[in-house]
């Protein structure tokens, strides 16, 4: 009896996954909870463990192809057995879902908006949705292909690429051009100067020219997706801190070997930053919200997102209530969100629900970068390179001098429409001083 394998829901907001790669390939023996293939979703790619053991006889999703939630992928049985033929599940072919006419789509009633596929049919993934509000287009008004006729992103990629037919553009007079001398014309004899077409784009690479061409990956695509959807909706503006990070390295070395005996990871700097940024939002709530419409939404959890870089894009896991963590705890769920990134085995409810975003690009030796809200939170905190460097000290008695220090800048980028340039200061100021000044619980 052969076993069928679906496609997983990771998340209640996911009615849809990619396939992305097949571990096993048909005629492989399988051990229950081995990885069987790999999904991306618009949340999180991960990694499908095999939901029983025995002999992978048939692959129905190939690699790339999207499917709903639900979708019998794979079969999984005996060696002996052969793939089942007939109408059975639906199979994916191309970029589309074909349902057999023996299971015919049954009108929903208002009872079953609530099961998953009343979700299919009025729902479309978080991705698709944001997509079509930025481009202000009614997703009822849009042919779906996906289950139960679902708008899926090609589907909407398409949709926008037909495009409205456009009116025949009135003549418009050039400002910049003078007008033309007609003696034959009535009144003045002068006619407008007509408007000169803008000159065509430029092609992306000449002909002839060596080049290579690959597709953009599904994470790539969400993530342009997503920054460009970010730059159109906050009014980006940043403050950037130079932050004497000495005290917090003499507290790291001193305490590094104790910490990570008592609570079993490892103590990096970040884990300090975080706990300046959680007291620094409880001081300036402003920085912890959303923006809905005229509505500034305090949020009264503090949710850190952390930007992990991966070799195929970059995954922002959120440590839950990071303000209620002493240092142990924001360093063991830290290094413990990081690892399983970059494993894919991160949950839909891990990559959600920040109220604030910490990315640190002087991990690579950056002197400070200028990153890019995520929506829809209103501010990120980017963290540069700590590095050694002579700067003037002021002594007790006022005497100054000259001191090799560990230095590192920090910038806050944040939306200008509800957090003022003086309360961005304000709030760098609260976690430079928490830096350069707190035992962090250590002593």
């Amino acid at each position: 009896m052969a076993f069928d394998v679906v496609m997983p829901q990771m998340g209640e907001s996911i009615a849809e996954a990619t396939v992305l790669k097949w571990h096993k390939q048909v005629g492989d023996a399988i051990a229950k909870d081995d990885t069987l293939y790999e999904i991306s979703t618009d949340k999180v790619d991960a990694e499908i463990p095999a939901p029983a053991a025995g002999t992978l006889i048939e692959i129905l999703v190939d690699v790339n192809i999207t499917v709903p939630v639900g979708t019998v992928v794979a079969r999984i049985g005996d060696a002996s057995e052969k793939p089942a033929g007939g109408g059975a599940p639906a199979i994916a072919t191309g970029a589309l879902l074909v349902v057999p006419e023996a299971a015919p789509i049954q009108p929903m009633s208002h009872e079953d908006e609530n099961t998953l596929e009343g979700r299919l049919r009025t729902k479309s993934s978080p991705l698709v949705r944001e997509m079509a509000k930025q481009h202000g287009i009614d997703l009822a008004r849009v042919q779906g292909s996906g289950q139960a006729g679902r708008v899926t992103k090609e589907d909407l990629e398409a949709h926008l690429a037909k495009g409205p037919k456009a009116p025949p553009a009135p003549l418009s007079i050039a400002p910049s051009l003078p007008a033309v001398h007609d003696p034959s014309a009535p009144t003045m004899g002068l006619v407008p100067a007509l408007a000169v077409p803008p000159a065509a784009a430029a092609p992306i690479f000449a002909p002839g020219e060596r080049v290579k061409i690959e597709p953009m990956s599904r994470m790539r695509k969400i993530i342009a997706d997503n920054m460009l959807a970010s730059r159109r909706t906050s009014a980006h503006v940043y403050t950037v801190f130079e932050i004497d990070m000495t005290h917090v390295a003499q507290l790291r070395n001193k305490h590094k070997q104790a910490f990570e005996a008592q609570f079993g990871t490892k103590l990096s700097f970040m884990p300090f930053v975080m706990m300046a940024a959680c007291k620094a939002l409880r001081a300036y709530p402003i920085a912890n919200t959303s923006l809905d419409g005229d509505n500034i939404i305090y949020k009264q959890d503090i949710n850190l997102g952390i930007a992990v870089s991966l070799d195929w894009g970059l995954i922002v896991p959120v440590v839950k209530n990071a303000d209620m963590m002493n240092l142990g705890g924001l360093a063991r769920s830290l290094n413990d969100l990081a690892e399983r990134a970059r494993t894919k085995q991160l949950k839909p409810d891990e990559i959600s629900g920040g109220t604030f975003t910490i990315t640190n690009p002087g991990v690579y030796g950056d002197t400070f970068g200028l990153p890019i809200i995520n929506q829809p939170q209103v501010a990120i905190q980017g963290v540069g390179a700590i590095v050694k460097r002579p700067v003037v000290i002021t002594g007790p008695d006022g005497t100054d001098f000259i001191a090799i220090r560990q230095m590192m800048f920090s910038s806050l980028g944040f939306d200008h429409r509800i957090i003022d340039g003086a309360t961005g200061d304000l709030f760098m100021a609260f976690v430079k001083k928490e830096l350069e000044t707190s035992t962090f619980g250590l002593e």
